[in-house]
């Protein structure tokens, strides 16, 4: 499903741990780490997208997780001309996300990378609320900051005390140090 401006409705996962930090993942056959992320149904709802995919990609069911946040209508990223399929009609130029930001409810082992016959990710780890701004694949990068910045403050309300201070100012664009 490409809307008439070429881009593919999709959703974006953060899943936080208690203590703030998100969950990084490695494209299966390939080198780049990624959040959960994954095109929705033109039956669906971005909520329902995002379960669906949460499951698809993570093993986690909606009871595993508790949802903090979303962001506000879509953000957009465009893919770069190299990974663009000119033989598709409609052609994709890029993606239109809602984020969701989740907090894990249940035990990391219930995380399961394998239920699935063609595993979206091979590993996965705990890292710092924005560690991925740094660890993106380009193109996504500026989708990425915008979704973490808004949802930065949800996170910061539920994360424990000590990973606050990680988490940087919210009204400038985190540096990438």
């Amino acid at each position: 499903m490409i809307d008439p401006d070429g881009y593919r409705p999709n959703v974006g996962i953060i899943l936080m741990h208690t203590d703030g930090r998100v969950f990084w993942a490695r494209r299966a056959r390939r080198d780049g780490w990624q959040f959960p992320q994954g095109g929705m149904r033109s039956d669906e709802t971005p909520r329902e997208a995002m379960f669906r995919e949460l499951e698809e990609e993570t093993g986690l069911l909606e009871e595993h997780v508790e949802v903090l946040a979303e962001t506000p209508g879509w953000l957009r990223y465009r893919l770069p001309h190299r990974l663009l399929r000119h033989d598709q009609h409609p052609l994709c130029i890029g993606q239109k996300q809602v984020w969701f930001l989740l907090r894990l409810l249940a035990d990391e082992d219930q995380v399961r990378l394998d239920r699935h016959t063609r595993p979206e990710f091979d590993r996965w780890q705990w890292v710092d609320f924005w560690y991925p701004l740094d660890h993106v694949v380009s193109f996504k990068r500026e989708v990425y900051v915008r979704a973490l910045q808004h949802l930065a403050p949800s996170a910061q309300a539920v994360a424990a005390a000590a990973a606050i201070m990680g988490f940087g100012p919210l009204t400038s664009r985190p540096s990438r140090s």
